[in-house]
């Protein structure tokens, strides 16, 4: 048993690696696109942050994913076809995701892993077993993200197109701009980010001091504070370089370099707290279900050490394998400055944080690139590379399909073997 539970963790260290490889390498792309960050620099952000995110906040969504996607009642009597199944789930999800990296293709990690489930549970229940009411929402979320994200991009980019970059003196509109960049960037990350990190800190004070706080202020007061700590400081930046006469290339794109270096560093502080549960979730089935001998139900508890080698896995496949994805992002779409590179993820964290609110399932890399194109619409739409376009819908389009049809053969084939 020793050794089947290790070879399942390598699964799940594998599926993790490809995850990093490719969904990290979204976050991080328009980034190094825009030469805000260097591609080292990217891999150490991200790995720190996403190594971060996954260990201190990856326990919910795995849960989640572990124990609602594909119904546990339905397994309750046989919990070792669950185990087969969740063993599918991350073989066909790993070299799907390794294909896509090794083509530079930016796909759904959350829509593979959708994808696979519902192929074993086809194979393993009939179809009844297949939530179709998720998979609507997952293919509504798919036309939606790129859309919403392209339209939000474009608005930021005008905006900023027309009231400073367009403008005769470039510093003295950014000048009056920096508050609201401030608080744009300050205020949508914020509501993705501060209220995982600051719940613990409300909860503590509660237990301590014996009174509520209601759970929306210290966000609010920690944003607030951040927002005018960063206009005070870019405002010096600016008048810093003016005093003393320095002639920069280009001081507006520099401090938008600034920002978007914050931007990407709450991408993917995010993603390594969501995401991170595409490759462990069924890692943590199948303890639960080696350890007590029934199927998880109403709820399960992740060992810290599957959030560690989750967590691990990503940082490595970034490193090793996410060149090509942060390539294609950042590169092959159109070409990026720091100013449109920071629309692109201001555009992204807006359009998943209106999603979420609205129940609705997206996808990073649908965002991003949805954000990437809207930027060329607004500058010139013959700098968009169609070409690589289609290759992304492409990938986008067969994803849940093809890691369906991978976890139903896999599955059936473990069956048929293991019977």
């Amino acid at each position: 048993m020793l050794i089947t539970l290790l070879f399942v963790a390598l699964l799940a260290f594998y599926v993790a690696w490809n995850l990093g490889a490719n969904d990290v390498a979204n976050a991080m792309g328009t980034s190094v696109g825009s030469k805000a960050i260097t591609l080292k620099q990217a891999i150490i952000i991200a790995g720190v942050l996403e190594f971060m995110g996954a260990v201190l906040f990856g326990h919910e969504v795995t849960e989640t994913l572990a124990t609602k996607i594909a119904n546990p009642a339905l397994f309750a009597a046989t919990p070792q076809i669950l185990v087969t199944g969740m063993v599918t789930v991350l073989i066909s999800c790993g070299v799907w995701l390794q294909i896509a990296t090794s083509r530079g293709l930016p796909v759904s990690s959350s829509h593979a892993v959708v994808g696979a489930i519902a192929g074993f549970s086809w194979v393993a229940l009939g179809v009844g077993a297949i939530d179709w009411a998720s998979i609507g929402l997952i293919s509504i979320g798919w036309v939606l993200t790129p859309l919403i994200s392209g339209a939000i991009a474009a608005l930021f980019y005008s905006q900023i197109k027309h009231w400073i970059l367009d403008q005769p003196n470039q510093v003295v509109q950014l000048q009056e701009w920096i508050p609201w960049l401030s608080t744009a960037l300050l205020g949508v990350f914020g509501v993705i980010v501060l209220p995982s990190l600051t719940e613990p800190l409300t909860n503590f004070v509660i237990e301590q001091v014996g009174f509520t706080i209601p759970s929306h202020d210290i966000p609010l007061l920690t944003g607030a504070i951040a927002a005018v700590g960063l206009t005070i400081i870019s405002w010096r930046q600016l008048g810093d370089k003016r005093d003393k006469g320095e002639i920069l290339p280009n001081p507006v794109e520099r401090l938008f370099a600034r920002f978007q270096l914050l931007s990407a560093c709450f991408v993917a502080f995010a993603h390594g707290s969501n995401d991170v549960g595409n490759a462990i979730a069924p890692l943590a089935a199948i303890v639960y279900i080696n350890r007590t001998g029934s199927v998880p139900t109403d709820g399960l508890s992740i060992p810290l050490w599957i959030l560690i080698l989750g967590g691990a896995g990503i940082v490595g496949g970034l490193a090793v394998w996410g060149k090509k994805v942060i390539a294609t992002i950042g590169e092959n779409i159109i070409a990026l400055q720091p100013s449109s590179g920071f629309c692109a993820e201001l555009a992204t964290a807006t359009t998943i944080l209106i999603a979420s609110r609205l129940g609705l399932p997206v996808s990073t890399s649908h965002a991003l690139v949805g954000g990437v194109v809207g930027i060329g619409l607004v500058q010139n739409i013959k700098s968009i590379k169609f070409q690589t376009l289609k290759g992304i819908a492409a990938a986008w389009l067969i994803t849940i399909p093809v890691s369906a049809l991978l976890s139903a053969a896999i599955f059936s084939i473990a069956r048929i073997l293991f019977r």
